[in-house]
C-alpha cells in the first residue's frame, strides 16, 4: 500500500474523528495500561521486598492498598485519557464521566476506609493490646466513619453527576435532628463510650468505685458498663453516668497508704510511752511489703493516751494489705505482752471519799 494511500484512508472519517485520530487514541490506551502495568510491578515488587526485610506492617498495607487497584481502574483511566484527544458525542461523554467518577470513587472510598481501620488498630493496639474493649470500641469508630466516608461519597457522586444535592443534604441534616432528639439519651451514651475508650479512666478487670457502688468492670460496651459487684451480682451502669461521676480506680493504685491508732491507759510509765513509737516503727519496718513513714504520741483520750501510726503497704492488693496489718498487729500485742503495756477500753473510776457527820 503506497503512502498516499495509507495517508488518504487514515483521513477517513467515522463517527467524527480520523481513522487516525482513532489509531492514536489506541496507541494512548495501550501505552497507558503497559505503563501502570509496569509501574505497579516494580512499586508493590519493591514493597514486598522491603516487606520481608522489615518487621512493620505498614509496607504490608501499601501493598494491599495498590492491589485494590485493580484492572478496572486500568482500564478505566487508560480509556479515559485516551478519549481526551477523541471528538465524542456529548451522550458518550456523559457515559463516560459519569462511569469515571463511579469507579474511582468507589476505589478512594475503599482505600480510606482500609486506611482509617488500619490505622485505628495500629493505635488500639499500641495503646492498650490486652484490652479487648478497646477493640470493640475502635470497630465502632471504624463504623460509624465508614458510614460518614460513604455518605459523603454518595453526595460527592451525586454532585458531580450534576443532581441538585441541596435538597438531600438538607434533608439528611433535618432527619439527623430529629433522630438526634429521639434517641438523645443513646447517643450521650454512645459519646461517653468513645470518651471513656480515647481517656481510659478505667478498663476490663480494674477494680473501681462510682458513688456507693463498687466492683469489677467486665464489659464497657456501646450504651452500657457492666461491673460485677463483690456481692457476685452484676451491676449495668450508664456510660454517660460513669463520665459524669467521681470514679476511684483502685487497679490503678501502686501503693496503699494506711493510717491506724492505738491507745494504752493513762498508768503507763513515761518511759513506755516514749518508747511505743520506736516498737511500732521496727515492727512495720520489719515486713518486707512495708514502708514506714511516722509513728507519734498524738493527743490525750477520754480513757486512753492515744498514738497514731502511718505506713505505706508496697502492693496494692487488699488481701496483701489485710496480712500485712494483722502481722503488725499481732507483733504489736506480743511486744506489749512482754513490755507490760496495757491497751486501753472504756472504763469508769470511782472516787469515794469519806465525809465526817458534823459534831
Amino acid at each position: 500500500m503506497s503512502r498516499e494511500l495509507l495517508l488518504e484512508r487514515l483521513a477517513t472519517e467515522a463517527l467524527g474523528n480520523t481513522l487516525r485520530d482513532y489509531a492514536i487514541a489506541l496507541g494512548v490506551f495501550l501505552a497507558v495500561i503497559m505503563g501502570v502495568w509496569i509501574v505497579k510491578k516494580v512499586v508493590v515488587g519493591r514493597l514486598r521486598r522491603l516487606a520481608d526485610r522489615t518487621s512493620t506492617d505498614i509496607d504490608d498495607f501499601l501493598v494491599g492498598l495498590f492491589r485494590h487497584a485493580g484492572p478496572l481502574v486500568y482500564v478505566l483511566l487508560a480509556l479515559f485519557l485516551a478519549t481526551r484527544s477523541l471528538h465524542l458525542s456529548e451522550s458518550i461523554e456523559r457515559i463516560l464521566h459519569i462511569f469515571f467518577v463511579i469507579v474511582l470513587t468507589f476505589k478512594a472510598l475503599q482505600v480510606g476506609q482500609e486506611t482509617i481501620r488500619f490505622f485505628l488498630e495500629k493505635w488500639v493496639a499500641r495503646a492498650d493490646p490486652e484490652d479487648p474493649n478497646s477493640a470493640a470500641a475502635a470497630k465502632h469508630i471504624v463504623t460509624i466513619l465508614r458510614i460518614a466516608l460513604w455518605a459523603a461519597g454518595a453526595v460527592f457522586v451525586l454532585d458531580n453527576l450534576e443532581m441538585d444535592v441541596t435538597g438531600i443534604v438538607t434533608t439528611l441534616g433535618i432527619g439527623g435532628v430529629a433522630v438526634a432528639l429521639a434517641a438523645q439519651a443513646v447517643l450521650g451514651d454512645a459519646f461517653s463510650s468513645f470518651a471513656i475508650f480515647m481517656d481510659k479512666p478505667f478498663k476490663v478487670g480494674d477494680f473501681i468505685i462510682v458513688g456507693d457502688l463498687l466492683g469489677t468492670v467486665e464489659h464497657v460496651g456501646f450504651k452500657t458498663t457492666r461491673i460485677r459487684s463483690l456481692g457476685g451480682e452484676q451491676l449495668i451502669l450508664a456510660n454517660s453516668d460513669l463520665t459524669s461521676s467521681r470514679i476511684r480506680n483502685y487497679k490503678q493504685m501502686k501503693t496503699r497508704r494506711i493510717v491506724f491508732g492505738l491507745g494504752v491507759v493513762y498508768q503507763t510509765p513515761v518511759e513506755e510511752i516514749q518508747a511505743i513509737p520506736g516498737i511500732v516503727e521496727e515492727i512495720v519496718r520489719s515486713h518486707d511489703l512495708t514502708r514506714f513513714d511516722r509513728a507519734h504520741f498524738k493527743n490525750f483520750g477520754d480513757f486512753a493516751l492515744i498514738f497514731e501510726f502511718v505506713y505505706h503497704v508496697l502492693t496494692p492488693g487488699y488481701n496483701e494489705y489485710m496480712d500485712v496489718q494483722q502481722y503488725i498487729n499481732v507483733r504489736i500485742m506480743k511486744v506489749f505482752a512482754e513490755r507490760k503495756i496495757e491497751f486501753a477500753y472504756p472504763t469508769q473510776q470511782l472516787f469515794v471519799t469519806s465525809v465526817q457527820p458534823p459534831a
